[in-house]
């Protein structure tokens, strides 16, 4: 009896006569054609090593919420884990609106179709503006390395130089991806990232080694206010004058939402500015969470080097009547192909729109109280743990991030994160291969949706967990 082919329920043009129909019109007689060009020692022979397939949608489900009930996630315990990706409150009417079928549905559509998402993307540009202080916004990227990167290659092709200073007090996996796009060595646009070191009192830049290292070669200034391990820097515009005075761009990376408390860095001269909107409307995902922008003044050096897509308003031929462009967009990688300055592919822009009804239903007095409760609530958790014996707190200035050190309790911090789990508590990062510097030191995050009983039950727990 001949074998009945297995059409896959969620694989489209899986049914054998469809499948010959597709082949025969490109004109092969099996999909083994299609892959001729692959030398044949890299072909697998075998057999994958794969489930049955469950084609009852009620069975799949079932099995796949199996597998997720596994997790533990951040609403069954107490998270004061951040270091990039923080844990926020996002207001439902944000869920409802991004998974709405005209936004969440669409790629990518150009500006004759899709002009709702290009309007509320619009709006996106112009909050974010407003809350930066700057001009132009782009169209996000993957993420904040990704931004960061991105920014850094542009100062170099505006300044014709070679090399970047950065903050050696920077998250790790960010420092990876600015190298990657900085590109090695042996490659021909190359840039050079240098490091600054910090004062070990503040955890804030070393203005004198700033000086030292700063040179005729120096491209850009990269700081982060709040920085990685969530001091406030308050040297800013010393940093922005010496930048110039070196004839170097100030690029500013940062957390949008302290910009409710913290001067925006279009005020102290930054140049460029970029970061992760992830805390304006975005949960924390296990991958996908992220959304890097890019942001400068209203000038056609910044917006010709900008390699992400920019959109604007225009007026129409009927008075009254707006539509939205696309700026400069034989610019991009979509424009200029292999002759791009960077390349540039699908990215976030799903989440400007979560991010445009978050700052909406916000506005400049709810920025304010949620970068004030976030201070206050991140000082206050500082305080009493650093009251705790054998614990210290490191560096005075904090906005969401503050650093603990346990070398006095005789413990490792992954020792005690384990322990902070049978309290059902996800402890701070890992700081001891990061830093070795600061020894067993972990970095903690508390944000506005700690309230004062959850503040107290971790103190509660690292009380009894390190003595």
């Amino acid at each position: 009896m001949e074998k009945k082919a297995f059409v896959h329920p969620y694989i489209p043009n899986s049914v054998p006569e469809v499948r010959e129909e597709m082949l025969k019109a490109i004109g092969v007689e099996s999909v083994e054609e299609l892959y001729a060009e692959i030398p044949d020692h890299l072909r697998f022979k075998g057999k994958m090593n794969l489930p049955e397939a469950i084609p009852s949608e009620y069975e799949l489900k079932r099995h796949v919420e199996g597998i997720l009930s596994k997790n533990t996630t951040c609403k069954e315990y107490l998270n004061f884990l951040g270091a990039g990706c923080w844990q926020h409150y996002v207001p439902a009417v944000v869920d409802e609106i991004v998974n709405r079928s005209e936004f969440l549905t669409a790629y990518c559509g150009g500006t004759y179709s899709d002009l709702g998402k290009f309007q509320a993307r619009f709006e996106f540009y112009s909050l974010m503006g407003e809350l930066l202080n700057l001009d132009v916004v782009s169209e996000p990227t993957y993420d904040w390395g990704t931004a960061a990167g991105l920014s850094l290659r542009m100062a170099s092709r505006i300044t014709g130089r070679n090399e970047v200073l950065v903050p050696k007090i920077i998250d790790g996996d960010r420092l990876s991806i600015i190298k990657n796009l900085c590109q090695p060595e042996t490659m021909s646009h190359h840039i050079a990232v240098r490091f600054v070191d910090y004062r070990k009192e503040s955890g804030l830049l070393d203005i004198e080694d700033l000086k030292r290292k700063i040179s005729s070669k120096t491209a850009a200034v990269y700081i982060e206010n709040p920085t990685y391990l969530g001091c406030i820097e308050n040297q800013v515009e010393e940093i922005s004058r010496i930048a110039k005075e070196n004839g170097a761009l100030f690029i500013v990376g940062v957390d949008p939402i302290s910009l409710g408390i913290l001067v925006p860095p279009g005020d102290y001269g930054a140049d460029i500015v970029c970061g992760d909107i992830q805390p304006l409307g975005m949960h924390i995902l296990c991958g996908g969470g992220q959304s890097g922008f890019i942001a400068f003044r209203d000038e056609e050096i910044y917006a010709a080097e900008c390699p992400l897509a920019l959109y604007s308003i225009a007026h129409t031929d009927q008075e009254g009547q707006y539509g939205y462009v696309e700026v400069l967009a034989e610019r991009t990688s979509y424009g200029l192909r292999d002759k791009g300055k960077d390349w540039v592919g699908t990215a976030s822009g799903l989440w400007t729109i979560g991010a445009a009804v978050y700052l909406s239903l916000m506005g400049p007095q709810g920025m304010r109280e949620v970068g004030e409760t976030i201070i206050q609530n991140a000082n206050y958790a500082k305080k009493l743990i650093g009251e705790i014996d054998g614990i210290k707190t490191l560096f005075d200035s904090t906005f969401k991030e503050f650093v603990i050190n346990f070398d006095g309790v005789g413990k490792t911090v992954k020792e005690i994160n384990q322990a902070l789990e049978e309290y059902q508590i996800f402890g701070g990062k890992d700081l001891s291969k990061e830093f070795p510097e600061f020894g067993n030191s972990a970095l903690y995050c508390v944000t506005e949706i700690h309230s004062k009983s959850d503040i107290h039950k971790l103190v509660s727990a690292l009380k009894e967990v390190v003595k």
